[in-house]
């Protein structure tokens, strides 16, 4: 019996390959440098399915250059990668893999925001620098984070996670969505819905959990910027485009804000460059889901999902499930 054709552009983790291989003939792509264009093109051309990541686009060009193609599933929660109305229309399922990171990017949110409120890699930067000269009373003064106030934009499951956490620091805590949360979630983690306009206003912290679309594009924008207060920091462990690089770097410039702590990035892996020379901002490389656990819980997940398709089940995770009819 031939057994389907797959491509993973990353050798992926031994518990997912050990599926992969159990079900199907697989192609990694293993070298250091992420696979081009043209290589992914033309190595995707004769697969019946592929894996990938948020770095690979998955368009019309790329879905007519796989006529064989049948499922793709990005190992992600964001999918803004891919394609879904060329998808559907040529029949290709997508999926991606919610869920899983939830708590660990909560937690690193909560990572990025203390570190930039108790200013922990300048301290850092001082120390390995052999020229800190001893304790004094005002060396790197920071802002306080227990009883502050906490906005967080995007109140699913992250965002939640992450005001739950501030609740180990007696901290007020606002939010906004598109849509509120039911009251008795409001209760357990002592949320308040509040327009965006005030929470900008009013928090101390602003954590960004929104996804990608054309409503939050430079959701943090100049105008959003210059609401917030002078001792505010901005974290966003979201997505890169909700934040407006320029804008940001301009009003730490001008001090109309404390500091910010990124984990994505506008045009990805670009950082505007007024950002990477600011002591104010702390720069990680998009690793807020980055436990060993968790990335292979991830990349579990994408390759259940295409087994769960061979085998002509729906895909838990389907963006697209009507794609082939599936309900």
């Amino acid at each position: 019996m031939t057994r389907s054709k797959i491509l993973s552009t990353r050798p992926l983790f031994p518990a997912a390959r050990e599926i992969l291989e159990r079900h199907f003939e697989v192609e990694y792509w293993t070298q250091a440098r992420s696979i081009s264009r043209r290589e992914l093109l033309n190595r995707v051309a004769d697969k019946d399915a592929l894996i990938c990541l948020l770095t690979e686009k998955v368009d019309e060009a790329l879905l007519e250059a796989a006529p064989k193609l049948r499922i793709v599933a990005t190992v992600s929660v964001g999918h803004d990668n891919i394609d879904e109305a060329a998808c559907t229309q040529r029949k290709v399922v997508a999926v991606h893999t919610p869920g899983v990171l939830d708590d660990t990017t909560a937690d690193f949110a909560w990572t990025l925001l203390m570190a930039v409120a108790r200013r922990l890699l300048e301290g850092d930067a001082w120390m390995r620098s052999g020229t800190w000269p001893g304790w004094d009373l005002d060396q790197l003064l920071g802002g306080d984070v227990w009883g502050k106030t906490l906005g967080v934009i995007g109140f699913g499951r992250i965002g939640r996670g992450v005001a739950r956490r501030a609740q180990g620091f007696q901290m007020r805590v606002l939010y906004n969505d598109a849509v509120r949360a039911p009251v008795e979630v409001e209760k357990e983690l002592r949320a308040e819905f509040v327009d965006q306009d005030l929470l900008f206003r009013e928090s101390d912290f602003i954590s960004l959990h929104v996804p990608l679309l054309p409503g939050t594009r430079h959701l943090i924008s100049r105008e959003n910027i210059r609401k917030m207060k002078p001792t505010a920091f901005l974290i966003n462990t979201s997505r890169g485009p909700v934040v407006d690089e320029a804008a940001l770097a301009e009003a730490l410039e001008k001090k109309i804000i404390a500091g910010a702590a990124l984990d994505v990035y506008e045009h990805e892996p670009k950082v505007h460059p007024a950002l990477v020379a600011r002591k104010d901002v702390i720069l990680s490389p998009h690793i807020a889901s980055a436990s060993v656990d968790t990335r292979t819980k991830m990349a579990v997940m994408a390759v259940e999902n295409v087994v769960a398709f061979f085998e002509g089940r729906r895909p838990p995770n389907a963006l697209n499930a009507d794609a082939l009819g599936l309900k």
